[in-house]
């Protein structure tokens, strides 16, 4: 399992396309849609904007990881790679571990950059770190969970693509991500409390603020988690189907 996960941590931190979706893209779109919403308005505005808009679009491109986590799994069920270490002595769920660990480092990492360029360039409030370390270990665990779930369930590479696109924009689009949640119909309100990324984009605001009660974190934590494990279920009861696919 370690030898994958080191192999494949180390591809990925070379892969240049991974490197623009996960934090170049990210940092342009914040710099474009700050420079827009804050255009006209007072000092006040433009600190809650920014605060709204950093935590936003960091969660909003999380999600990503997921193309590249069905075009690895869709690669090496499609080059061999999958059978050939089914018929090693390697237990699946290593090789499973061994695929999806590298992607929760990565996250990782893209969590923490995009922060930090949010308080180097924008001198964003990191009111409680402790706090928002913890959420982001949650909300990487859900992201990850879920590209795992769906690249053992998805045919093709595009359909994976289309997929991750539909559960990012429009999780962003319907959980306050790009406009302020009480600006949206009620109905569209009550459908982001079944979005994970409403609930860490609240809780990433909150502790932002320092204003994080306890009984709302874990409510947070209690949400990113059950999401993950719902999906890490999924992928767990999907694996034989994905084997079966498994070019010999």
């Amino acid at each position: 399992m370690n030898a994958i996960m080191i192999v494949e941590l180390k591809k990925h931190l070379q892969d240049k396309g991974l490197v623009f979706w996960m934090l170049i893209l990210p940092i342009l779109f914040t710099v474009l849609f700050i420079s827009i919403f804050t255009a006209g308005t007072d000092e006040a505005v433009n600190k809650d904007i920014i605060q709204s808009i950093v935590p936003g679009y960091i969660v909003m491109f999380v999600f990503f990881i997921m193309i590249s986590m069905v075009q690895v799994f869709i690669k090496d069920r499609d080059r061999g790679m999958t059978a050939r270490l089914a018929s090693t002595p390697l237990k699946s769920y290593y090789y499973l571990l061994g695929k999806w660990l590298p992607f929760t480092y990565i996250v990782m990492i893209q969590i923490v950059v995009l922060f930090l360029f949010g308080k180097l360039v924008y001198n964003v409030s990191l009111g409680q770190p402790i706090i928002l370390l913890i959420l982001s270990l949650f909300i990487t665990f859900t992201v990850t969970a879920i590209g795992l779930a769906m690249s053992l369930t998805v045919n093709t590479e595009n359909m994976g693509i289309a997929i991750t696109q539909i559960i990012a924009l429009g999780g962003a689009m319907l959980s306050g991500l790009w406009m302020p949640l009480e600006m949206m119909p009620d109905f569209m309100q009550t459908i982001a409390h079944f979005l994970p990324q409403y609930w860490a984009h609240q809780s990433f605001q909150d502790a932002m603020a320092g204003t994080t009660q306890v009984s709302e974190l874990l409510q947070t934590l209690g949400v990113l988690f059950a999401i993950g494990l719902v999906a890490f279920f999924i992928a767990i009861v999907r694996y034989p189907y994905f084997l079966k696919q498994a070019v010999n």
